[in-house]
C-alpha cells in the first residue's frame, strides 16, 4: 500500500455507523454531509420527525447513507433507545456527535430556575445520557468515536449567555474526564468548540444582540462567520482513524477567532 492509499484509508469511513443529534440543520447536518460523504451510515436524531427526515433525504440525494430517528435528548430513555434503534436499524454503532443545544439569551439576574435548567438538561446532561448509551454498543464493536460540540462560550464569557456558557464549558471538561476514562476502552473522545456560524440559533442571537455582526467580523482573522459545511472535515478527521491517538481535545473552528487578544 502506498503512503497515499494509507491515508485515504485512515479518513474512510465506509461500515461505520453515526448519530448525529440535532443533525437535521445548521452545524449538524454539515457534520452529518461530511461523515456521509467519507462512507459512514449517519442516524439523524431530533425532536422533530419531518426535520429528521428531510434531512435524511438531503444526504441520500447527495449519493449518501441516511436515516432518521426521533429522539429527545433530554429524556435520558430517549437517549438509550435511540442508540438502541440505531443498532436494530443498521447493526452497530461506532460515531456519536452530541451536537443537540439550546440557548436562552438573558443577563443572569434575569434568567430564571427553569430556563437555566432546561439548558443544562440538553446542552450538557443530555449530552451525557447519549455518551452513556452509546459506550454500551461501542464496547459491543470494539471501541468508537465520541464527538461533543462546545462553543466559542467554552473559553469566553459573555453577559447574555451564562447557561449556556456553563452547559459548553462542562462540555470540555465532560470531555476529558471520558476520555481518561474510556481510552483502555478504545473509545476517543473529543470536542469541537465552533467560533460564530451562520445558523439559525446565531440568526436569532444577531436579531437580538445589537452590533454582533460587526464585532464578530472584526475578530475574525478569516473575515467572515463561518458555515456548517466547515465542520465537514474535522468530523471526519475526529470521527475516523487518522485520530485514534487524539483523545480529550477540544479543537476550536473557528477562523482564528480564538487566537486573538
Amino acid at each position: 500500500m502506498s503512503n497515499g492509499e494509507a491515508r485515504v484509508t485512515a479518513f474512510d469511513l465506509t461500515g461505520r455507523v453515526a448519530i448525529i443529534t440535532g443533525g437535521n440543520q445548521g452545524i449538524g447536518l454539515g457534520i452529518a454531509q461530511g461523515l456521509a460523504g467519507a462512507g459512514a451510515t449517519v442516524v439523524i436524531a431530533g425532536r422533530r420527525a419531518e426535520a429528521n427526515a428531510q434531512a435524511a433525504r438531503q444526504i441520500e440525494a447527495a449519493g449518501g447513507r441516511a436515516i432518521a430517528i426521533e429522539a429527545d435528548v433530554e429524556q435520558e430513555a430517549s437517549c438509550r433507545a435511540l442508540c438502541a434503534r440505531t443498532v436494530e436499524r443498521v447493526g452497530r454503532l461506532d460515531i456519536l456527535v452530541n451536537n443537540a443545544g439550546i440557548a436562552r439569551r438573558k443577563q443572569p439576574q434575569d434568567l430564571t430556575r427553569a430556563e437555566w435548567q432546561a439548558v443544562i438538561d440538553v446542552n450538557l446532561t443530555g449530552a451525557f445520557s447519549c455518551a452513556q448509551a452509546a459506550y454500551l454498543e461501542m464496547m459491543k464493536v470494539g471501541g468508537g468515536k465520541v464527538i461533543n460540540i462546545g462553543s466559542m462560550l467554552s473559553i469566553f464569557g459573555v453577559a447574555y449567555a451564562v447557561a449556556y456558557a456553563a452547559s459548553k464549558g462542562g462540555i470540555v471538561q465532560m470531555t476529558k474526564a471520558m476520555a481518561s476514562a474510556w481510552a483502555k476502552d478504545n473509545i476517543q473522545v473529543n470536542a469541537i468548540l465552533p467560533g460564530w456560524i451562520d445558523t439559525e440559533l446565531t440568526k436569532s442571537a444577531r436579531e437580538q444582540v445589537p452590533g454582533l455582526h460587526e464585532r464578530i467580523l472584526a475578530r475574525t482573522p478569516a473575515g467572515r462567520w463561518g458555515r456548517p459545511d466547515d465542520f465537514a472535515g474535522i468530523a471526519v478527521f475526529l470521527a475516523s482513524a487518522a485520530s485514534d491517538f487524539v483523545t480529550g481535545a477540544a479543537i476550536p473552528v473557528d477562523g482564528g477567532y480564538s487566537s486573538q487578544g
